[in-house]
């Protein structure tokens, strides 16, 4: 199959060199990835994963604002108001193909380059060559609008250095390029000037090229990062995340001085309590499994059953909708979300993701 019977208008395939380049195309909704796109970059890796002369696939998001900014939540608000049956298939689709970028068998590129988001995450924290620039803003926001963190970050998270993953997941703010490589969520910095000279070198790989070839090349145009928040804070965020209960955390920031801790909890008294309890939870479910597929399997459960949740379509309808960035969550707060009431969100109902998926 060519590149040209893969392609459509969202997602461009172009080649340089040897290296093939995915181009994600919906600058004006920051390239939100929909059903289409998901399906078209599976086929196209599947592809290239077969031929022998590309060396690399590179993953890049079109327009100057950023890679992905996620998954197109405001569809999928639309199918769960009207009870869509197909509404979890973006999902059943979208974590495959994150699964399939965490095995890839060639060298995989991502050019975390600007906003990545959610599922901009998944496409690019789990292959093996994530780059960052000085203009990344990388955030998993899930709790802010009644969702979890999903595509595979309750795996990631809970492998970054001490609660690091933990701050990120609960406070649902943007890191830039420093702070997503301390917590293991990308791997280089090269300035956004360099991503051009950085694809062509790349391109210049022989169609063998191992990942430790890959790697070099990326060496010869990063440049050091510099001290991010995570460097400066680690202590206080280990300090004060460490609890299995929402609550307990924040009692210990109420109990700590200084600016970041006071911003932090008043970000994190703006999300979602139910959020907040689930994702805490599955992130130390995360922490004590042996698999990603496993962290996906869980993560689609809770999704599922969030669909029936009032606080997912009240954040969507603040954050995306009206845009009036005032949620009316309910329950209201922490102490009205039991351990009890979580349960249900890990109740198997349905078909698991990977059924038939060899491991």
């Amino acid at each position: 199959m060519s590149d040209t019977a893969i392609q459509s208008d969202e997602v461009l395939l172009d080649h340089v060199g040897s290296a093939a380049v995915i181009r994600l195309n919906r600058p004006k909704a920051l390239n939100s990835l929909n059903l289409a796109m998901v399906r078209d970059m599976k086929a196209a890796m599947e592809r290239f994963a077969g031929d022998p002369a590309i060396s690399c696939v590179i993953v890049k998001g079109e327009g100057e604002r950023g890679l992905c900014a996620g998954g197109d939540i405001r569809v999928i608000h639309e199918m769960g108001r009207t009870d869509d049956p197909e509404v979890t298939r973006f999902w059943r689709e979208e974590f495959p193909l994150n699964y399939m970028i965490s095995h890839y068998s060639k060298p995989y590129v991502a050019l975390m380059d600007g906003i990545v988001m959610g599922g901009g995450v998944g496409i690019s924290s789990h292959g093996k060559h994530r780059i960052v620039t000085e203009r990344t803003r990388l955030a998993m926001p899930e709790t802010g609008i009644g969702y979890v963190p999903d595509v595979g970050a309750t795996w990631l998270l809970p492998h970054a250095p001490g609660e690091t993953g933990t701050w990120m997941a609960l406070t649902g703010e943007t890191v830039g390029a420093a702070d997503a490589i301390h917590a293991n969520l990308a791997d280089a910095c090269v300035p956004s000037e360099r991503l051009e000279g950085l694809v062509e070198a790349l391109g210049e790989l022989k169609g063998s090229a191992s990942d430790e070839q890959a790697r070099a090349v990326i060496d010869r145009f990063a440049v050091a990062p510099g001290e991010g928040q995570f460097a400066a804070h680690r202590d206080l965020i280990d300090r004060t995340f460490r609890f299995d209960r929402v609550e307990e955390i924040v009692a210990a920031l109420e109990k700590e001085e200084g600016e970041f801790a006071v911003r932090t909890r008043e970000i994190i008294s703006k999300r979602s309590p139910t959020s907040l309890k689930l994702a805490l939870r599955l992130l130390r479910l995360g922490r004590a499994s042996s698999s990603l597929v496993e962290c996906l399997e869980r993560e689609f459960t809770a999704g599922v059953e969030i669909l029936h949740n009032h606080d997912f379509y009240e954040g969507v309808r603040a954050a995306i909708i009206d845009k009036d960035r005032n949620p009316k969550w309910r329950p209201a707060t922490l102490e009205e979300v039991s351990e009890a009431d979580l349960d249900r969100y890990f109740a198997v109902r349905h078909p698991v993701l990977f059924a038939d998926h060899r491991l």
